[in-house]
This record gives C-alpha cells, structure tokens and sequence, in this order.
C-alpha cells in the first residue's frame, strides 16, 4: 500500500520527486551498496535470469491449459490473475527503488543549462541549433585531438575507483563508499546482442557493464551507470552528468571518453543537417581518435541485428511512458547540454554539481 501511494503521489504531486529522492531513494541505494557492493558478480544478473525462467515456465503452462482449456479454463484464468497481479508488484517495487525519478525536473533545467542563450541568430531556432553544433563539434575536436596521446587503458578496478572519487567530490549524491559502483554483467552476450554496453537493475542498485566494450568507451561507461546510482534516470541526463564529471575530474583518460561519446553523438546530429559539414570535422580528427572510431563503428555493424532493432523500439517506447518523449533520442541531447555547459564554465561558473535537491550547478 505504501508502494502504491508514493506512485500516486509522484505522479499527481511531481513536486514531491525531491522529498522521494532524498528520503527514499538515497537511503536505498546507500542501503543496497551496503548489503550488495561487496559481492563479486551480479545479483541483478541473477534474478533477471531467475524472471526470464520464471516467465519461461509460466508461459509454457498457459500453453498446456489452453490445450485442455475446458478442463483447465479456471486455472488458467487464475493463472492470468496470478501473473498480472505479480506485474504490477513488480512494476511498484521498480517505482519505488528507482522509477519516480523520471519525474524529477531535467537535469539540464536544474543546472540553469536552459535559461543559456549560446547563440544569438536572426534566422530562427533551427540555424540556431545547427550553430550550437556546429560551435560544439568544433570545441569537441580540438579537445579530443588535445588529450588523445595522454589515454590509456586501465584496469576494471582502477577505472571503478577513479569514477567514484569523481562522484564524490565533483557532485553532491553523497553516497560515499556505497551505493556508487558498478561490476561486470555475466550477460555481456545478450547486451550485446542489444547494442548496450551496460545498464542499471533498479532492484538491487547496481550497475553492470560488458567487459568487451574497448578501452576509450569504458570511463564514460562508468560513469553514465554511476550516474543513474545517483539517481539520474533519464539517458540525456545521465550523458550530462557522466560528462560533467568526467570534463572537471581533469583525468586524461575519462575527459577524453568523454568527449568523444559527446562528438559521437554531436557530429551524428550534425550530419542530418548537414552530412558533407558532419565529414569534414571527422577528417580533422586525430589518427588514434579515428581508429578508436573505426573500432566502435565495427562493434556496432557486428551486433546489429534484429533483436536490437525489437529492442530498441521496446526501449524506446518504455522511456516514452516514463515521461520522455523523445524516447532514445534523449540520448542526443548531451549534443546541445553538454555545450551549454561549457557555455557556463567559459563563464567562470564552476564547482559542486549539484544533483540532490535540484541544486543549481554552483
């Protein structure tokens, strides 16, 4: 009951998305670090492989009872009753551990990104964000053929921690030694197969990556997942925070993933306004940023299948019912965020990132 009054609340009241987050959230996701952190593999794998049998084995029985409908009418409708009832705990439970912060005001918007005019243009909105592009891939360029010789590989142990000190001191989640960490998915073969490189289980707290995603993807990784640990659970808003701290660790290696998932991202947006503009900015690039490219490009032709596209429509639609209308397009949004903020930084605006309270960015 108390599950189901904070869904009602939240969605009638969103303005009590800050008292969930701080009274519900945190101490959950502190509390499940706690209990959780300490273990070598997933239990999130664990309990989605123990779903998919359960669900497995469930529709395997309504196949019998429809066979022998007449004498297996009743318990099958139980059956349905039995199942839909399950669902919609299950759905609460997601809700209440993670879910209601969809509902929490975009992240861009509680960091005074969008009150930022960048660019003034007598030629409408849409020269104008064909200039804010423009204007960021050029800046994403320059830095990424700036701190390409200084990236290195590092180990999955070194990567976790560094990501964590970074949340700790450039954000205030304050989750400390807990609730911040992500591990390797024993289910690296079906996030692929999907085209995810990791993803958050909003049941146990944890974050999950594929240990096959190349080295230049891996700090921004961390730190997209780590982002949802902090209660960021739009896409968009994840890429801006793992971009924000990345950028202001000052560590080579997480500014430059960085910055190449914001070019990746920025110059694919670019090239449906203007795709001879998109390839002359990719012939700028440095020789290792093109071969890490090249690399990501040829991960993505090999795992590009159907069962990513009925994902990705899947996917999509989800985020659209969670209050997003652009669906995965949110993930595109760091292209024009992510320039605002280094809009304000240029501004001599910096320090704390602030994504408790819907704190502005200080």
């Amino acid at each position: 009951m108390a599950v189901l009054l904070v869904f009602l609340w939240v969605h009638v009241f969103p303005g009590i998305v800050p008292l969930y987050s701080n009274c519900i959230f945190y101490p959950f996701q502190w509390l499940r670090g706690l209990l959780f952190g300490f273990l070598p593999f997933s239990l999130g794998d664990l309990l989605y492989y123990a779903a998919a049998i359960w669900a497995l084995v469930t529709v395997v029985k309504w196949l019998k009872f429809i066979i022998s409908f007449r004498r297996n009418k009743h318990r099958l409708v139980v059956s349905l009753l039995k199942t839909g009832t399950t669902s919609l705990c299950i759905y609460l439970l997601f809700f209440l551990g993670w879910g209601a912060n969809y509902s929490r005001i975009p992240l861009g918007e509680s960091l005074g990104l969008d009150s930022i005019e960048v660019l003034q243009s007598g030629e409408g909105h849409e020269q104008m964000a064909k200039n804010e592009l423009i204007a960021f891939d050029t800046f994403l360029v320059n830095k990424l053929n700036c701190y390409a010789p200084h990236f290195h590989a590092m180990k999955m142990s070194e990567l976790n921690a560094r990501a964590c000190r970074y949340y700790n001191s450039y954000t205030n989640c304050r989750l400390g030694r807990f609730g911040l960490g992500i591990k390797p998915t024993m289910m690296g073969w079906l996030l692929r197969g999907i085209e995810l490189e990791g993803y958050y289980n909003p049941f146990t707290g944890e974050g999950q990556f594929d240990k096959k995603q190349p080295p230049c993807s891996m700090p921004e990784l961390f730190t997209h997942e780590i982002a949802h640990q902090a209660g960021i659970a739009a896409e968009g808003d994840a890429n801006l925070l793992s971009y924000a701290v990345c950028t202001a660790s000052g560590d080579s290696s997480f500014c430059y993933s960085a910055y190449l998932n914001a070019w990746q991202l920025t110059n694919e947006r670019l090239s449906d306004e203007d795709s001879d503009l998109a390839v002359k900015f990719e012939q700028q690039l440095n020789p290792l940023t093109v071969a890490h490219l090249d690399s990501l490009e040829q991960l993505s032709k090999e795992y590009n299948n159907q069962l990513a596209h009925i994902f990705n429509k899947f996917f999509d639609q989800f985020l659209k019912t969670q209050s997003k209308d652009d669906g995965l397009d949110d993930y595109a949004t760091i292209a024009t965020t992510a320039w605002r903020l280094e809009q304000k930084r240029a501004n001599g605006v910096t320090g704390i990132i602030r994504v408790r309270w819907g704190g502005r960015f200080q």
